[in-house]
């Protein structure tokens, strides 16, 4: 069992509601109680939740999908300052971001990392619109998406964004380009039941002809990124 306490932060995406991640915290605090003495479970709304100006998180959610200063990262901002207020500084972090809170959790792991605040961490995005991942921190960044039952991509979300750039060839040839240069370092697809919203359910209609719910379905595959880490 691991000594030093897990920190871990859910981030929610766009018009979240408030209980969103109850059943989450939950699972996850059974699964990762196993592991380690000491949990720490927070919920960051780095665009706020489903009371606010919808048309104003979507905007901020593409400021996070951008190379622009950190500055103008508005989620990723708001997210940093939340991490700030409620991280101790140590041991591991782990980051779960749905949808745009993917984003806004790639981008305060990238500034806290690079501010020293964070060293040991791991982030997890799910059904998050792609963004470009520093080849260096590829490792630690982990994608899931939702797929339909021909095993193609059915999130349309997971469609926006690119992790794309020039590659050159071994030959070095004429450069071509690579749509998963800047990919995380693990991507897959997972059978969801419904759509992008729906992830976190538990509940009917949200349970496969196996009976097993799309959130146990989520919680697996955060597990799965977690073994040889802690």
């Amino acid at each position: 069992m691991m000594t030093t306490p897990l920190t871990v932060y859910l981030m929610a995406g766009v018009a979240t509601a408030n209980q969103m991640f109850n059943e989450c915290c939950r699972k996850l605090e059974n699964m990762l109680k196993q592991e380690t003495s000491k949990l720490d479970i927070h919920v960051l709304f780095p665009y706020g939740n489903n009371s606010r100006n919808v048309w104003a998180q979507v905007l901020e959610v593409g400021s996070d999908l951008t190379n622009r200063p950190s500055l103008f990262r508005v989620g990723g901002r708001k997210a940093v300052d939340g991490i700030k207020a409620t991280y101790h500084g140590n041991g591991p972090v782990l980051l779960v971001g749905h949808s745009g809170g993917g984003a806004a959790a790639y981008q305060a792991a990238v500034k806290l990392h690079k501010d020293g605040v964070l060293r040991d961490f791991r982030v997890v995005q799910i059904g998050s619109p792609r963004i470009r991942v520093l080849p260096a921190l590829k490792d630690r960044v982990s994608y899931f998406h939702s797929i339909d039952a021909s095993g193609k991509l059915n999130d349309p979300i997971t469609r926006i964004g690119s992790w794309g750039g020039w590659s050159r060839s071994k030959r070095g040839a004429i450069p071509h380009w690579n749509h998963y240069k800047y990919a995380p370092g693990y991507v897959e697809g997972m059978p969801i039941v419904g759509g992008h919203a729906d992830y976190f359910k538990h509940l009917n209609p949200f349970i496969d002809e196996e009976a097993v719910c799309n959130l146990d379905k989520t919680v697996d595959r955060i597990r799965s990124r977690l073994n040889g880490w802690i």
